[in-house]
């Protein structure tokens, strides 16, 4: 098993403390948005060989891929390490954004290859070959749009938004009746396409009716139903005036996960994270397609060929306790599945849930990991790379501690 250090990438919407606190290590004065741990070329984690030298993960993986990642893994998933992990840290909202399906990303990444697009360049889409599902744990309280809500409600929320308009003073922008007859449409996906469609190509008559909503808003928000969702409008407008994802964060659910709840994000559900800090897991891509919130490159014909418009519920994701003990979160895709670790002082150790290669990182405490070919003990903010060929793997408190170990471990989906 091998000790690593962890890419942190420092984009302007990342706190400026909360990654920092959490790992207990000096801020850098920067805003810090996400740790990187895996083995994605991006930004690949720095591997501690027993000589001392440091090899980035995706290297050390090439050199014998069956040996790091397991051959069960390599068949299904090619040499690479099948997910991503990262420590996320938001103060201001990310982009509005939707991640493609397998098909979607190998077919627009071969595009823009024949096209000579470069893959660091402002316009590209596809950066690499693989989707991008994902979840996140929230560490601390997390607030994010998710995936569409159903019509009826949307209608009901603009029908409040128009009693914000006083008829002797303001005209109710025509745009928010447009919407109100999309969502009325007896297909609920024709409807939400039609007024996502309004909203992210209406330009100019998007811009107006925004700022004309956020007025009206100010000051009757506070007395009107729907707090997080009115609000958030504000919020985001405040930070993006007049830009499309204000209004379409009306078509999505607006959740708060209190630290310890998690949810799952399939490809083509719409979403953004707004604030709070989380352990984010996904497969191992950086494929992202932007709506809004953002000032990046939107592509609007490539989005909409990715959005999935249909009404979902908050997909939710709640632990499984194995039979072992072990804290189990398993969302319904194969690269993945996390696993949070507490161990009492002087406490049983827990088994490590290890399907081909796994890596973990400490946010709480200290912990000892032994197999039966090495250990090695890792204190808060130490991270680990642990190869299909170390399992099985135990985690232990360390001896002499009088507080309580934390840990997140990630390794391939158990499920059969």
């Amino acid at each position: 098993m091998y000790e690593i250090e962890n890419a942190l990438r420092d984009y302007a919407w990342g706190s400026t403390t909360a990654i920092a606190d959490l790992l207990g290590r000096p801020e850098s004065g920067n805003p810090e948005a996400e740790l990187w741990i895996g083995a994605h070329p991006g930004d690949a984690s720095l591997v501690r060989r027993p000589d001392g030298s440091d090899i980035p993960m995706d290297q050390l993986i090439a050199e014998d891929p069956e040996h790091f990642l397991g051959s069960e893994s390599v068949a299904e998933f090619g040499p690479r390490l099948p997910f991503l992990t990262k420590i996320l840290a938001a103060s201001q909202p990310l982009s509005l954004q939707v991640h493609p399906s397998i098909e979607q990303a190998k077919a627009g990444f071969a595009r823009e290859n024949e096209a000579g697009v470069g893959l660091d360049e402002y316009h590209r889409n596809y950066r690499d070959d693989n989707h991008k599902p994902e979840m996140i744990f929230a560490l601390t309280p997390f607030e994010a749009l998710c995936g569409f809500r159903p019509p009826a409600q949307t209608r009901e929320i603009l029908g409040q938004l128009a009693t914000a308009f006083d008829p002797a003073e303001t005209e109710i922008p025509p745009l928010l009746t447009e919407l109100l007859e999309d969502l009325s449409d007896p297909s609920e996906e024709a409807g939400l396409r039609k007024a996502f469609e309004r909203l992210i190509s209406g330009g100019e008559a998007v811009s107006h009716a925004t700022a004309a909503v956020a007025e009206a808003l100010i000051s009757r928000a506070p007395s009107m139903p729907y707090q997080n969702e009115l609000s958030t409008v504000l919020s985001l407008n405040e930070k993006y005036p007049g830009d499309p994802g204000v209004l379409i964060s009306l078509l999505l659910n607006r959740i708060s996960l209190a630290p310890g709840e998690a949810v799952y994000l399939p490809a083509g559900n719409v979403h953004a994270y707004l604030h709070g800090m989380g352990v984010e897991v996904m497969a191992s891509s950086d494929n992202v397609l932007r709506g809004g919130l953002t000032p990046k490159f939107i592509d609007v014909p490539e989005l909409l060929r990715t959005v999935e418009f249909k009404p979902v519920s908050v997909p939710m994701l709640t632990p499984e306790i194995s039979g072992l003990g072990q804290e189990l979160y398993q969302p319904p895709f194969r690269e993945f599945q996390l696993q949070r670790i507490e161990l009492a002082p002087g406490g049983a150790p827990v088994p490590l849930a290890q399907a081909g290669a796994a890596v973990l990182i400490v946010v709480q405490g200290a912990i000892y990991l032994d197999s039966p070919k090495g250990d090695l003990q890792l204190a808060r903010g130490g991270s680990a790379f642990l190869p299909a060929s170390e399992a099985p793997v135990n985690v232990h408190p360390v001896a002499g501690l009088d507080e309580p170990a934390v840990a997140f471990s990630v390794t391939t989906s158990m499920r059969a």
